[in-house]
């Protein structure tokens, strides 16, 4: 009878949170059907509220039925977690929910420094994808790759696990090891790979010239600190290069996963002094924002060319796009990722964590969406694969990730993502070099796929 008792005394405080949680939910929702009657009638309005309530209150009984029933005392904290995570992991591939620890872990690698492997990931069909390993870290010096699968961690099967969870289990004290099950390629070749962790310093660009007149940046993700290094860089080059004898910008997005919105619309702003980047657009008609250069190129117009491949997601198309767009840059390597919405980080507080959620999509200053079709270049070239990695070197996309923001029937899978370790067997640098030099004796050369390559098809 006890028993019984505290079940319906639990029930009752249940029903009493959710009939709050409905109230709140609803009088908002009805406050604005108000101003909309003649669109949205009476009658309309009140289905909607009473499915709403019939859905919260089915969630209540299923939350008590496990509180009471399960076979063992569930962690409540969790099972609530879990909820969240599976009504936002139902939206699309990129809108999760981040527990107070992963919150705080997302806001130190916003800041460009974290303790862990240094790969960027997302989840597909319950498993974990390499996006792109992070140069000059653990993960890309243990041959980690993009497009990779990881399937287990330290042995623990990844199904099952959220896209944080998992996260959290190859993050690390520095200089302890995580052992990696990796299924590379169409075969699914399994190997297992021993990373050991460490303090992941994010330098998120690097800088070097390129014989004595071109300038080469390369951008590995945009954080707080992506501006500042793209101006820094620009301005070495102006210092040690003469200005005649400068012949411009190579600007490297290869297997970029992206990053901070504003990061990239200041790195478009050193290469543009007017016109629009990017535009944002919500589910309303009065959530669209435009975002323009301000007036000062500090790259002075120099010619700019950019190195994208399948690996170049989100922020770095962006960037592709604009300077695109303007015809102010050559796009030179495989079509992007195809990454064309944006998440906003909404703390919950209280220590609660925050959700991210994706609440817009971006479009290009001619009004191209890229979302799963990405951003083919304006040069085609492939590069050299070693034999064994043949197969293995394509990502799929967004296109290809379950749940993504449909775009239309054209929508294009993704593209090659090999990068040569040596820069001298790197056929998209050495053809982006020869465009700034006006070498043309190459490009017949390189700008289309071997005569043995199979056509690409969208997937």
């Amino acid at each position: 009878m006890v028993g019984e008792a505290g079940i319906a005394k639990g029930s009752r405080m249940m029903r009493k949170v959710l009939t709050l949680l409905i109230g709140a939910v609803l009088g908002a929702g009805l406050g604005t059907l108000a101003t909309k009657m003649p669109v949205f009638p009476a009658g309309t309005a009140r289905a909607a509220a009473s499915d709403t309530y019939r859905n919260l209150n089915l969630f209540g009984d299923v939350f008590e039925k496990i509180r009471s029933d399960y076979v063992e005392k569930p962690d409540e904290q969790k099972l609530v977690e879990a909820a969240i995570n599976g009504m936002l992991g139902s939206l699309d591939p990129h809108s999760s929910y981040m527990d107070a620890k992963s919150f705080r872990d997302m806001q130190v690698q916003t800041r460009g420094e974290f303790g862990g492997l240094g790969i960027e990931v997302t989840q597909e069909d319950g498993l974990i994808k390499v996006v792109t390993p992070i140069d000059d870290t653990p993960a890309s010096r243990a041959g980690i790759l993009s497009g990779d699968i990881i399937s287990a961690i330290d042995g623990e099967n990844v199904q099952g696990l959220s896209l944080n969870q998992a996260v959290d289990k190859m993050r690390g004290a520095p200089d302890t090891s995580v052992t990696l099950k990796i299924l590379r390629g169409s075969n699914k070749d399994s190997q297992d790979i021993k990373v050991t962790r460490a303090v992941i310093q994010i330098k998120s660009v690097r800088e070097r010239q390129e014989g004595d007149d071109i300038g080469y940046i390369r951008i590995t993700q945009f954080n707080e600190q992506t501006f500042e290094g793209v101006r820094a860089a620009i301005q070495k080059f102006q210092s040690d290069v003469p200005a005649a004898k400068f012949k411009g910008y190579i600007l490297d997005l290869r297997n970029n996963p992206g990053g901070l919105l504003d990061q990239s619309i200041a790195v478009v702003n050193c290469f543009l002094d007017r016109g629009e980047i990017v535009s944002t657009r919500g589910r309303n008609a009065d959530e669209t924002m435009r975002y323009n250069a301000r007036p000062g190129d500090l790259s002075k117009g120099k010619p700019v060319v950019v190195l994208i491949n399948g690996g170049s997601a989100s922020a770095s198309e962006i960037v592709a796009g604009a300077l695109q767009d303007h015809k102010r840059a050559t796009i030179l390597g495989t079509r992007s990722f195809g990454k064309g919405s944006v998440q906003t980080i909404i703390p919950l507080g209280q220590n609660n964590g925050a959700v991210r959620l994706t609440t817009a999509r971006y479009y290009t200053p001619a009004g191209r969406s890229i979302q799963a079709k990405g951003i083919d270049p304006d040069v085609t070239v492939l590069q050299d694969v070693p034999d064994d990695l043949k197969g293995k070197d394509d990502t799929k996309g967004e296109a290809s990730l379950r749940g993504h923001l449909k775009n239309g029937e054209d929508e294009k899978g993704g593209s090659q993502a090999y990068i040569p370790t040596d820069a001298k067997n790197d056929k998209q640098l050495i053809a982006a070099e020869d465009i700034l030099r006006g070498v043309n004796k190459a490009m017949n050369k390189l700008t289309s796929a071997p005569a043995s390559e199979p056509a690409k098809v969208p997937n």
